[in-house]
């Protein structure tokens, strides 16, 4: 099992020094998510092979592994001019993950759910073009439900990840959505079992408690989707369930620490939320960690 970091928080920390930065924290891997220096939401990679290598570099001077990247592109539209350039940033971000040395990429199904058959349509169109190229490279795909996605429930994305039927595309259960996949952490869990490979952490407020009224939300009726990416604890999110559920399915996949919007204290966050998932991890038996060394 591997624990990583996703240092979004770390935005403005220059690339080439990140990896000090992350090893300094306590963590042997990383989960990159979009970066405007890297790969940015939406849009064409912005980093060159020598910076590439360059930062490979630094990782293995840190020790520090990268398990995945995180690539967001409108791969299900809405518009077919946006679903291919989506393919054509995708084709550059698959290439950069292979520079790198990592087999991993995780996402999102993003598309629009007021339109979710338009969505699906194109996101299968997009699948098409590139499950050949992730198999030909030896890369993963790793894919998670997201509020305000056409597909925003866990079961039916597990259900999705299940119908697409490759041995290199599995699920990914995102702790802090989950009061927008159905409240039902155990059930999702359990119902992905071989294909759930990783997990993202941080607590979250349920949107749903006090009869909806947690969050007044203006105008009345509004479909904004209300979550938090918090510290453990700070939150209604049952962890001690989450990980009971995980031990029971004999997880051994990489679990992230996606905390969000505390810049201010991004390296204690990452310190305390470490701790947080070593000990969940040892009191319900989960496996020993893994570092890069020994991967």
């Amino acid at each position: 099992m591997r624990i990583a970091l996703d240092p979004q928080m770390l935005r403005t920390t220059p690339l080439l020094e990140l990896p000090d930065v992350v090893a300094g924290m306590g963590y042997e891997w990383m989960e990159l998510s979009p970066r405007e220096d890297f790969i940015p939401f939406f849009k064409h990679p912005r980093v060159d092979l020598a910076t590439v290598r360059a930062f490979g570099s630094r990782l293995a001077s840190a020790g520090v592994g990268v398990t995945s990247l995180l690539p967001v592109m409108r791969w299900s539209g809405p518009g077919e001019d946006e679903r291919r350039a989506a393919v054509r940033y995708w084709e550059r971000a698959i290439q950069i993950c292979v520079e790198l040395g990592v087999d991993t990429m995780n996402s999102e199904f993003n598309g629009r759910p007021e339109a979710p058959e338009l969505a699906e349509a194109q996101f299968w169109r997009s699948l098409e073009e590139l499950l050949p190229v992730f198999e030909r490279e030896g890369v993963k795909l790793v894919l998670e439900p997201h509020p305000d996605d056409f597909i925003e429930l866990g079961a039916p994305a597990v259900d999705m990840v299940r119908g697409i039927d490759q041995p290199f595309v599995s699920f990914l259960y995102c702790t802090p959505h989950t009061f927008h996949q159905g409240d039902d952490a155990p059930g999702i869990i359990e119902r992905a079992g071989d294909l759930l490979t990783h997990v993202h952490l941080a607590d979250t407020m349920d949107h749903t408690a006090s009869d909806g009224l947690r969050y007044i939300l203006n105008p009345p009726g509004t479909t904004a989707r209300v979550h938090q990416h918090m510290d453990i604890g700070r939150g209604d999110v049952d962890f001690d369930e989450v990980f009971s559920a995980l031990a029971a399915g004999g997880f051994d996949g990489v679990l992230t620490t996606c905390v969000f919007g505390w810049d201010e204290r991004a390296e204690e966050s990452g310190t305390s939320m470490l701790a947080a998932i070593r000990d969940l991890a040892s009191r319900h038996g989960l496996p020993a960690e893994t570092s890069p060394s020994a991967s």
